[in-house]
This record gives C-alpha cells, sequence and structure tokens, in this order.
C-alpha cells in the first residue's frame, strides 16, 4: 500500500510517516522510480508510536512546560526514537479527568516519554506503568528520582496541599454562593 495510506491506518502525518522512512523505520517499505513509496501489507503495525507527555500543575509554572518538552523530545533522539506527537498539559498530576493525558492514552502509544515519574501521575505510577506495560506500551523516565525520601515528602505534600484546595474551593463557592442570593 502507498506510504499516505499506510499513515493514515497508523494515525500519523504523512510528513511523520515520510521521515520514517527515510530514517529507515519502517521494515521492508520501498520506493520506486516513479518516487512513491510503498509499504508492505503484512506488517501494518511494525513502527512505533512513541509520544512525549509533559504536564505542569499550574499557570504559573506554563513557561516551564516547552522546556519539559524540549528535554524529553532530547531524551528520546538520544535514545534513537523518532517521536509522533507531544502532550502538553496544564493540571495537577491528582486529576482524574486530564484532557491531554486521555488522548495521549488514546492514540495509543508503544512508548511514552516524561521527565519525571511525576509528571504522568502524582500516585500510581507502578500500576500504571504495568497496566500499559500489558497493552505494550512502555514507559521512559528521562530523570528517574534517586531520592525516595524525598519523593515521599513531595507526595505527601501534594495530597495536603490539593484536598485544602477542595476544601477551601467549596467553601469559597459556597460564599459566592451567599453572596449573590443576597443581591438578589
Amino acid at each position: 500500500m502507498k506510504l499516505s495510506k499506510w499513515a493514515r491506518q497508523q494515525g500519523v502525518h504523512y510528513q511523520t510517516a515520510w521521515n520514517w522512512f527515510r530514517a529507515g523505520q519502517i521494515p521492508g517499505a520501498y520506493k520506486v522510480a516513479t518516487g512513491s513509496i510503498f509499504v508492505p501489507d503484512a506488517e501494518p503495525a511494525a513502527v512505533p508510536r512513541v509520544v512525549i507527555y509533559a504536564r505542569v500543575s499550574n499557570r504559573e509554572r506554563k513557561d516551564s512546560l516547552a522546556s519539559q518538552a524540549e528535554r524529553c523530545s532530547t531524551f528520546a533522539v538520544a535514545r534513537g526514537l523518532a517521536v509522533a506527537q507531544v502532550y502538553k498539559e496544564v493540571a495537577s498530576g491528582m486529576n482524574d479527568t486530564r484532557r491531554e493525558f486521555w488522548r495521549m492514552l488514546d492514540s495509543q502509544p508503544t512508548c511514552i516519554v516524561v521527565e519525571n515519574r511525576d509528571r504522568l501521575t502524582r500516585f500510581g505510577f507502578v500500576y500504571l506503568e504495568k497496566l500499559l506495560a500489558r497493552s505494550g506500551c512502555e514507559i521512559l523516565v528521562a530523570t528517574p528520582v534517586t531520592h525516595d525520601n524525598e519523593d515521599l515528602l513531595r507526595d505527601l505534600t501534594s495530597v495536603i496541599y490539593s484536598f485544602c484546595a477542595r476544601l477551601y474551593g467549596k467553601r469559597r463557592a459556597k460564599a459566592k454562593l451567599q453572596d449573590i442570593k443576597a443581591c438578589l
């Protein structure tokens, strides 16, 4: 089949597939005299889909989002991986309704590159890693944590901060509702 059709089946842009062809990452692909590129039908899912997930927890840190994605991209290239897509998000690691996170998982990647474990999820990283491994997806961490005590302390403060934010957010919403009722 033609490279353009193959790229649509893989869920990647034609330019990405063409770059993979040039790099020799599509097994069995060949170019004919007319310039058309063909991929054998036998192995349509042979190319790994590598994605990068970058996340910051609040808008004040949004400036570091691009540099985080760039560090992950450099890490992936150093390992010889061709990055298909970069997902960037401003959301809490404890939030279960992260739009970009779910879009990334829906794209069925074979490899996810993150800067730190807590960029992917605040808790349950090992569970997520094992679950994704069963579906054929590997998680690569660019800078693994070396101090477990430091990591545990950071997790504890994150939980306390998250619950306080929820509690005070509810109180603030209740106070606003009372103000609106008083105005009416």
